[in-house]
């Protein structure tokens, strides 16, 4: 679960925040001072700060300056000041968003899941004609269905994640199947076999280089 940690000297919006966070699905820790703020946060090391400005012992920027030494934890700032320069300077510090208080629970819930998908690891979906989701286990080639087995996808997809790098069979193996590649063992050159007839059908192009020896190559421009 994404944890979200609060820092607000405000008791009561923290209480009220924080259920409203916990029935959206997140965990939530708070604190009410920026100096133990800051130290719950770099012990802590939850997904996402939210952070008040106007905080007792350290200002919100205080803290921000702080983190930002050690840490590129996400910071939505908090704040009833509405300044512009205040805005600019969480922003030069280092914040990802800023919100104005009074603010909607619900619009604050989406900034921080915009914020999260933000920083999640984007994965290509396309190498040359080829296409592949991981989630679905859905393949096409020259936008057509590659009708793949379960094994055979896994094989596919290993050379899709490292396309234009030479992948060792043993790699394949390992991370495919969970087990070490054993002497004149030809699984997966098998499973190599299958998945260029089937691209053959769609496609005569071969994308699929073979080093002897070694292993397979996707080649990121097909030849």
């Amino acid at each position: 679960m994404t944890t979200v940690h609060i820092i607000d000297d405000d008791e009561a919006l923290c209480e009220l925040l924080g259920d409203y966070l916990r029935d959206n699905g997140f965990t939530v820790i708070t604190s009410h001072d920026g100096t133990s703020g800051l130290a719950t946060t770099l012990r802590e090391q939850p997904d996402l700060v939210l952070l008040d400005v106007m905080l007792p012992g350290q200002s919100g920027f205080d803290v921000l300056r702080g983190l930002r030494q050690t840490s590129h934890v996400p910071v939505l700032m908090l704040t009833a000041r509405g300044d512009e320069i205040d805005r600019v300077l969480g922003l030069e510090l280092g914040a990802d968003d800023y919100v104005g208080k009074p603010f909607s629970h619900r619009e604050l819930v989406a900034r921080i899941q915009a914020i999260l998908r933000r920083l999640q690891p984007q994965t290509k979906t396309n190498v040359g004609a080829l296409s592949m989701k991981s989630e679905s286990f859905e393949a096409r080639y020259y936008d057509q269905p590659l009708d793949l087995t379960a094994a055979e996808f896994r094989v596919l997809n290993i050379l899709f994640e490292r396309a234009g790098e030479l992948v060792d069979k043993d790699l394949i193996s390992r991370e495919a199947f969970g087990r070490r590649l054993q002497q004149f063992d030809r699984h997966i050159d098998i499973h190599i076999s299958h998945i260029r007839k089937k691209m053959a059908v769609i496609n005569p192009t071969n994308c699929i280089k073979t080093v002897r020896g070694s292993g397979y190559q996707l080649l990121t421009q097909s030849s």
